[in-house]
């Protein structure tokens, strides 16, 4: 005679780290339809809507199946004169996917959680940041950034720099 599993045992779970994995192929989705990243030079641009809350994104390095992005607000922090917030990102052609590496200036990962984090502690804090980009992206195309608003920008001028420095 077969006995009945409980329906939490039939049902099959999703690891953390496939979840994670399942945040960068979103991720990848909503960063090429939001500003087609792939498709851009090296350099940086800017989304505006007219709203003061311009969106730079910085096309950092180009390699040839990976690019490194910077994505910000057009906003300097005054302490270290870097545009805050930001999301560094690391985009792989070849697998369709969107790593958030680090969130602020100056901030890895390794500042964070420290330099021999459990690998749990690891996969938890690239949830956190890849949430958090997931939401950004959704918000930024709610409020209408894209491809057609995104025009190259001049880098900071040191004048700009100088003076958030100065607070």
């Amino acid at each position: 005679m077969q006995q009945a599993l409980p329906i939490i045992a039939r049902i099959p779970r999703i690891g953390r780290f496939s979840w994670l994995m399942g945040l960068y192929a979103e991720n990848h989705a909503r960063l090429s339809r939001l500003f087609a990243p792939a498709d851009l030079a090296r350099g940086s641009y800017l989304s505006s809507l007219g709203d003061g809350l311009d969106v730079r994104l910085d096309v950092l390095e180009r390699h040839p199946y990976t690019l490194e992005l910077r994505l910000t607000y057009d906003l300097c922090d005054p302490v270290t004169g870097e545009p805050d917030p930001s999301a560094y990102l690391r985009l792989y052609n070849d697998a369709r996917q969107v790593e958030t590496t680090h969130c602020y200036v100056g901030r890895r990962w390794q500042d964070v959680i420290g330099m021999y984090p459990p690998p749990a502690e690891v996969v938890g804090h690239r949830l956190r940041m890849n949430t958090f980009l997931g939401k950004w992206l959704e918000y930024l195309a709610e409020q209408g950034h894209g491809v057609a608003t995104l025009r190259p920008a001049p880098e900071l001028p040191p004048a700009r720099v100088a003076t958030a420095l100065q607070g």
